[in-house]
């Protein structure tokens, strides 16, 4: 379900029944000359629109414009646009806040830029994921008063966090591919180009996979849509994991 298109009612089953509500984030980036700027927002875009083929998820309207930075490329005539992290910060923090006042208790980010070492985080995810944390935070001490936590009804905190109920939980961010996944993680290489193939292979132009001689892209040659759907069912399997599906 699409969050745009659902009616009042709709929206009140949703967060009756808890579904999971996504959050697509992109960003838009010069991925070489064989494939569009917004590889990493439409990977995701795409993968989600598979999962709500076969899963009941809202799904939000995306967030495109991250911090890509000028790392591969330089802004003019390349497709990249680079919002520093510290302005993307309050915009995702007031969207979680809103979401958590609507009522929505499973939020997931997805994201699949800068992916390769989540753990420690980059700046477009880190910037999603504080956002988070500070709107669950606000949240709890708005509608708990100052230092609810250390109330002595909250004494079970360890053990009902260990049950599952956890308000930290209301609102992740996940990558899209789980750590160690066997599948290439690349900058418009075979793993993205490949990826871009099975998902959206308009956009895809492999005659002009050597233009420009970047060494990220020298083994996007291998890319096949095949390879591609291995990368989805990859990524399919990791999001229902984390949302229970």
């Amino acid at each position: 379900m699409r969050f745009e298109r659902m009616r009042p009612d709709q929206i009140a089953d949703a967060i009756g029944r808890n579904l999971p509500v996504v959050l697509p984030i992109g960003v838009m980036e010069y991925h070489a000359r064989h494939l569009p700027a917004g590889v990493d927002l439409l990977i995701v875009t795409e993968t989600l629109a598979r999962l709500e083929a076969e899963a009941e998820v809202v799904i939000l309207p995306p967030f495109a414009y991250g911090a890509a930075s000028h790392a591969v490329a330089g802004p003019e005539g390349t497709g990249t646009l680079h919002l520093d992290a510290g302005a993307i910060l309050p915009m995702a923090e007031a969207l979680f806040a809103a979401l958590l006042a609507a009522g929505f208790r499973n939020v997931h980010g997805v994201i699949h830029h800068q992916t390769e070492n989540f753990a420690q985080g980059m700046p477009t995810d880190l910037a999603f994921r504080l956002a988070a944390r500070n709107a669950i935070f606000r949240f709890l001490e708005a509608e708990r008063g100052p230092g609810w936590w250390g109330r002595a009804e909250m004494r079970d905190y360890y053990a009902d966090h260990a049950a599952g109920a956890d308000p930290f939980a209301w609102i992740r961010v996940h990558p899209l591919f789980p750590k160690g996944a066997a599948f290439p993680f690349d900058h418009a290489g075979e793993g993205e180009t490949a990826l871009m193939l099975a998902l959206a292979p308009e956009t895809v132009d492999m005659g002009r996979v050597a233009e420009g001689g970047h060494w990220y892209a020298e083994t996007a040659a291998l890319a096949t849509a095949g390879r591609g759907e291995e990368g989805v069912a990859i990524a399919l399997a990791h999001l229902r994991q984390v949302m229970g599906l």
